[in-house]
């Protein structure tokens, strides 16, 4: 196979206690800037003829066709924000997207290689993936001055597999702060499992329970600089909040699941015509 485990004891141990690990230095500068060069053309492309508004707030309501679609394409999304009451945007595309996914690293060539990366791989073996696949991948770029919340969630809500095995990769692209929305999370709620599960069915998609109410101060931010990567468990509640500054928060997110001796949940948003392929077999 050729992949080797890159996870100290200390790291597990850390990350098996806590429910993330920040990677510091994860990928080199050459690496963020190809990523960030290679969205800036895709904006550059985008003519805004095919797109959807993304909200994790009212995401039963703006859940659409372009938005299923998506598990298999490269697919534009705009802040909810993004708008003016005449419905025309109110600053330039490049500063109105919300995200670009969802198959980013499985189509564009420069996400792909770094999605494919033995060092990713080799942190997924240290993990204990056995057969992983990438799921899912977004470009979240955290818009200066309208740049949305994230509501406090579980990974393992929208990536279901029997049994569990959702682990996210965060690649901060810019230093993320608690100023330009950085990610904050509740050490250690991994533990107390999977809340509620987001579903799709013949109606569209939907919670099975609403959200627990969590206390503010149980929260910790996750400062970290452009490099770093936060790996976090699917039952751990993370979440950010909107981005009022005047800087970008730009990152790179990869969910993993595992194949070997999981199921796919049929009933997840994710609904995909083909399989992924596997990162490796161990």
């Amino acid at each position: 196979m050729g992949i080797v485990g890159n996870l100290s004891v200390n790291q597990l141990d850390s990350f098996n206690s806590e429910g993330f690990l920040v990677l510091d230095s994860f990928a080199s500068p050459e690496e963020i800037q190809e990523m960030r060069a290679r969205m800036d053309d895709l904006l550059h492309q985008f003519d805004g003829s095919s797109s959807s508004i993304f909200s994790t707030r009212n995401q039963q309501q703006s859940t659409d066709d372009y938005f299923f679609e998506s598990a298999e394409k490269v697919s534009f999304f705009f802040e909810e924000k993004a708008f003016g009451d005449d419905g025309l945007l109110k600053q330039p595309k490049e500063l109105s997207i919300n995200k670009v996914g969802h198959a980013l690293h499985e189509i564009d060539p420069v996400f792909k290689k770094f999605s494919h990366s033995d060092k990713i791989s080799g942190l997924l073996l240290s993990l204990g993936y056995k057969r992983p696949v990438i799921i899912q991948s977004m470009y979240i770029f955290k818009q200066p001055g309208i740049g949305g919340e994230v509501v406090p969630h579980q990974d393992n809500s929208f990536l279901r597999t029997e049994p569990p095995s959702c682990t996210g990769l965060w690649l901060a692209l810019e230093d993320a702060t608690i100023v330009n929305g950085c990610l904050w999370a509740i050490p250690g709620s991994h533990k107390n499992g999977l809340v509620r599960k987001f579903i799709r069915d013949k109606d569209g998609v939907h919670f099975d329970h609403p959200s627990p109410s969590y206390d503010i101060k149980e929260f910790v931010p996750l400062e970290v600089k452009a490099g770093s990567l936060v790996v976090i468990h699917g039952d751990l509640v993370h979440q950010s909040f909107e981005n009022n500054s005047p800087s970008s928060r730009h990152a790179f997110s990869l969910h993993a699941v595992d194949t070997y001796r999981c199921s796919w949940i049929k009933d997840n948003w994710i609904q995909r015509k083909v399989d992924p392929e596997p990162l490796y077999v161990s």
